[in-house]
């Protein structure tokens, strides 16, 4: 989503830290230069007069001009007024009271329902139980997309009908919660096109009914300042407690993400980074900042570790590394966790350094080799992938017409398994230094 802004940015900085002492003339270019890419990116023209007038009154002062890297202190300050900018820190999902009841307010198609499954899915992370509350009754397949997103989560669905009535349907929802022994009430609202009286009547009589610890906004990132206008009129008829932005994994241009605080008050709780049912992430203002600068998320990139691994896997699969019995099941099982944790250029580009490469072109994956290895294993018997000398020239042409590749690409996957095992076996004699003594075996 950033790769635009964060190119431009990276460019402004080098310019600057060409120079081996800034001036004020210096800087006022590059602040301009920083100003154009902001409002290319969309970003709200008051949050950038906000930022810029921060950045400005820190960089022209002894603090960068009498740096002895002035370049890297101005990038230093950048970084820190745009996590400011964005609100600082994390802000937690308010739950207070048992069950505690959270609205998910927005416009049509903003993602509200499959918004409303993932964060059952954070819920039980936490372990917590949640109680999905289908409440909009005009969009017809609503109801039954949140009853089949219950049941992929293994979560109670109220059972609302399109005959009843919104505030009734929340406020039998809450009772059966307290009943079941619920303790959160997801609770998915109708939505319009287009902001009107009567949705806010009905989102106020909700409130009104449930009394909710949170009313999160859900809104669309692709619609950029329309995102933030949208957040300040929702903000003024309901006093929202935060916002979770969707389709952050898309080509936009970002700005609703650096804005919505600045112009709202309000801070933006969660992003939707895909699809699945796990792609919903924390928003961390100081990560975010970092990502758009090109500094990388090692952080992000282990919570999707730790998210994604099996941790009984994870030691079992060391003691089979330990005494040199990695398999090619091995080998297709931790391929698949790491998919799991989403596209691989983007979880490079969380590693630091790694996201220069990927705007000089220097760093590609290509996600369907990944497809075709794992459609190769799939394609052996249980005992060829434990014993992998045991496969011929006629087993190599049988799993290449099954797999749908070829013969080379499964003699190709057969020797980078064989130099993954030596790789190992090198490792488990001598640790490190024994790779450095022969170089690495691929």
């Amino acid at each position: 989503m950033f790769e635009n802004l964060t190119d431009k940015l990276n460019l402004t900085f080098k310019r600057l830290k060409g120079h081996g002492k800034l001036t004020e003339k210096n800087i006022e270019a590059g602040l301009k230069e920083i100003r154009i890419a902001l409002l290319e990116a969309d970003v709200h023209y008051k949050a950038v007069k906000q930022l810029l007038a921060a950045i400005q009154e820190r960089a022209i002062g002894q603090e960068v001009l009498s740096s002895l890297t002035p370049g890297q202190q101005v990038v230093k300050i950048v970084n820190e007024e745009l996590t400011r900018l964005m609100g600082n820190r994390h802000e937690e999902l308010s739950l207070s009271g048992r069950p505690a009841p959270v609205m998910l307010v927005g416009l049509q198609g903003s993602g509200k329902t499959t918004t409303a499954g993932k964060l059952g899915k954070v819920l039980t992370r936490q372990h917590r139980k949640p109680y999905l509350v289908p409440a909009d009754i005009y969009r017809p397949a609503a109801i039954d997309q949140l009853k089949k997103l219950g049941e992929q989560l293994g979560v109670g669905v109220f059972p609302s009908t399109q005959d009843m009535d919104p505030v009734d349907i929340c406020r039998q929802a809450l009772g059966t919660a307290r009943q079941h022994g619920f303790d959160s009430l997801l609770i998915d609202t109708a939505g319009r096109l287009h902001i009107d009286e009567a949705l806010m009547a009905e989102l106020k009589r909700i409130k009104e009914a449930v009394q909710p610890s949170d009313i999160l906004l859900v809104a669309d990132a692709m619609t950029g300042q329309d995102a933030v206008n949208m957040a300040k009129a929702f903000d003024d008829a309901l006093d929202i407690g935060g916002v979770i932005l969707t389709k952050m994994d898309g080509d936009a241009r970002g700005g609703a993400a650096i804005s919505i605080r600045a112009i709202t008050s309000k801070p933006i709780k969660f992003v939707g980074v895909g699809e699945k049912l796990e792609a919903l992430e924390p928003f961390h203002p100081d990560r975010m900042a970092s990502r758009i600068l090109g500094m990388g998320d090692m952080l992000s990139l282990i919570e999707k570790a730790q998210t994604a691994v099996d941790e009984k896997k994870a030691r079992e699969l060391e003691k089979k590394l330990r005494k040199n019995q990695f398999t090619l099941q091995d080998f297709r099982d931790q391929m698949a966790q790491v998919r799991k944790m989403g596209p691989m250029e983007d979880l490079l580009a969380m590693i630091p350094g790694m996201g220069k490469l990927k705007q000089m072109k220097q760093l590609s994956v290509d996600e369907g080799e990944l497809v075709r290895i794992t459609a190769i294993i799939d394609s052996m018997t249980v005992e060829e992938r434990r014993k992998h000398h045991m496969i011929n020239a006629s087993r190599r042409k049988r799993m290449a017409k099954g797999s749908g590749t070829s013969v080379q690409e499964v003699n190709q996957l057969l020797k980078n398994y064989v130099q993954v095992q030596k790789m190992i076996k090198k490792l488990n004699k001598g640790g490190l230094r024994s790779l450095g003594r022969g170089g690495l075996p691929f």
